[in-house]
Formats: structure tokens, C-alpha cells, sequence
């Protein structure tokens, strides 16, 4: 890993997630409705998964979500916190692993299996090569990770409000990846057929410091290596607060705030997967199949000019 790509604190975020778990509550919602979304979309796979890893853990979302879905026999559960592993282990094998550096033998995986971690590694690209490594011949990788406009709302009321009391902003929310990125990274990484695709989830708060409270919960708070290290002034949050309520509330009142996710999809490279057909290696035409006339490039074609009064036929 190279000081080019260390974006993150990952010390720091550690100890967020230490924190979330022994505070308990209801935030993790979002980790739970992203984990159901993925365990119905392997329904979609009919095929079984003899032994699958959950990266990421959120001490056991995903085993509780799964239960019996999606042909996964055995699930273990790989979680960056001791507090996270141990809770994990109620509901199955769980182990500490960073999801930078994967503890794993190449080969052994049917099924990896990521909900809402992986946008915290500071070398994605190689975090995705390791995980396509892990996996068996045409083994089946599904990710779900924060993207795109991830919370721009409280992003630009946080940057606003920092500009009106101070003249300059510092980095509050952390960097999310664009799609069009993803679908690359996953090619770079091996995956064979890969697919990305995004959907929005809207969530509604009373106010900004429930959304801060939620987001503490789920130690999902600000772990940018460059963030401001001083104290924010108690007027910074007052000042973003008000903002939101005015820019962001809807008909009720409440304020939103938008997580986008990005799914990936990918396979292990295998024998038996189709491959693209070699170019010029057609037998066939898309004049025929469309039951027109096909031209050599270069050649002259005449068009023949409507007659008088066929102008009109159209």
C-alpha cells in the first residue's frame, strides 16, 4: 500500500466500530436491509454455496439475514472488530481479518459475500484482487458498498456552514466511489462477467444530530486520514442543523438523507464460463437478420428519390 492511496484511518475506524458495537441499539437498519437485499439477489443464483465468507461482519447481519437463503451452507464471518467477531459468533464461525489484508488461502471459497464494508479500504483495487483470489474456479463474489451521493446532504450543509463561520472547509464526509469506476475495478481485479448496478434508500430524521447519532451507531463517522483534528465550535453544527432543516426537510418536516448503494457481481474466472465471440468470427449479418441489403464499406449505393406525390405516403 503506497501514501497515494491511504485515504483512510483505519486505526481510528476500528475503534468507531469497537464503539458502535458496544453501544448496541437499532442503527445498524441499514446494514440489515442491504444484507436482506443481498440475500434476494442470491436467490437469483441456482446453485449452492458449500462454504461462503461475509467480509465485513457487522457482528452477524448477514448470517441472521441470510438463514438458509441463497444455497449457503456454512457462512464465516470475517469482522474488523474483536467486539464485532465476538458478537458474530452467536450466530456462527466468526474471526478478526481486516479486509485489507486477507488472512486466506487462494482457492477455497465458493461465495464472498460483502454488505457496506468494503468502501473503507484505502486500496479497493487490491482488496477486490484478494477477494477474487479466494474464491474458487467460477466462484461467485456479491458486494453491496456506499457510493456515488452518499449523504451529499449533510456534505453540503457541513461544507456551508463551515464556510459562513470560518471562511474554509475541511473534509467531514468521507469519499465515495462513482460507478462508473466500480465496473473497471472489478475487470482489473479478474472478475469475469462483472455487473454494478446502484439504487437510492432515503431515510427521514427529525434532525440532523438523530442522522450524526445513527451514523455514530453504525461507526460509519468521518475516518478521512485529512480531516480537520481541532475541535469543531458547537456553532459549526448549529449553523449545518439549520441549513438542513431549510434545504433538505420534506412536507412533514423531516429532514432526508441519501445512501447510495452500489452492488457488485463477479465471477472467479473459469473454463466453463461463456466467452465473447472473436470479432469477424460471425457467420451471419445484422442486413439479413433485419431482412435489408448489406454494402461493402466504400461502396456506392444509390437511393432512389420519391416520386411525385409519395412525399405524402409517410
Amino acid at each position: 500500500m503506497t501514501d497515494a492511496i491511504h485515504v483512510f484511518d483505519r486505526k481510528l475506524l476500528t475503534q468507531r466500530k469497537e464503539r458502535a458495537h458496544r453501544m448496541g441499539g437499532d442503527s445498524d437498519f441499514l446494514f440489515r436491509e442491504v444484507a436482506d437485499r443481498l440475500a434476494d439477489r442470491l436467490l437469483d443464483v441456482t446453485r449452492a454455496f458449500p462454504l461462503a465468507l461475509d467480509l465485513g461482519g457487522h457482528a452477524g447481519v448477514v448470517a441472521q439475514e441470510l438463514q438458509g437463503r441463497g444455497g449457503v451452507e456454512t457462512l464465516i464471518q470475517a469482522n474488523l472488530s474483536h467486539g464485532g467477531a465476538r458478537l458474530a459468533g452467536a450466530h456462527g464461525p466468526s474471526l478478526v481479518c481486516d479486509e485489507e489484508w486477507l488472512p486466506l488461502k487462494e482457492g477455497i471459497f465458493d461465495l464472498v459475500i460483502s454488505n457496506l464494508s468494503l468502501h473503507w479500504t484505502n486500496d479497493l483495487p487490491g482488496a477486490l484482487i484478494q477477494v477474487c483470489r479466494a474464491l474458487r474456479p467460477d466462484g461467485l463474489f456479491q458486494g453491496a458498498i456506499l457510493g456515488g451521493e452518499t449523504l451529499r446532504e449533510l456534505r453540503d450543509c457541513l461544507m456551508q456552514a463551515e464556510l459562513d463561520i470560518s471562511g474554509g472547509v475541511s473534509p467531514r464526509v468521507s469519499p465515495f466511489a462513482d460507478v462508473r469506476d466500480l465496473g473497471g475495478l472489478m475487470q482489473r481485479a479478474g472478475f469475469s462477467l462483472p455487473v454494478v448496478d446502484s439504487e437510492a434508500i432515503t431515510v427521514t430524521y427529525e434532525n440532523m444530530f438523530r442522522l450524526i447519532a445513527d451514523l455514530r451507531g453504525m461507526g460509519e463517522t468521518n475516518a478521512v486520514l485529512e480531516r480537520s483534528k481541532a475541535i469543531p465550535p458547537r456553532q459549526l453544527f448549529m449553523r449545518a442543523a439549520e441549513l438542513y432543516q431549510q434545504n433538505y426537510s420534506n412536507e412533514d418536516g423531516r429532514i432526508e438523507a441519501t445512501f447510495h448503494i452500489f452492488y457488485l457481481h463477479g465471477w472467479a474466472p473459469d473454463a466453463s464460463q461463456p466467452k465473447p465471440l472473436r470479432p469477424g468470427s460471425a457467420t451471419g449479418s445484422l442486413a439479413g437478420a433485419l431482412g435489408g441489403q448489406e454494402f461493402a464499406a466504400g461502396e456506392k449505393v444509390n437511393i432512389p428519390t420519391p416520386k411525385d406525390g409519395d412525399e405524402g405516403d409517410n
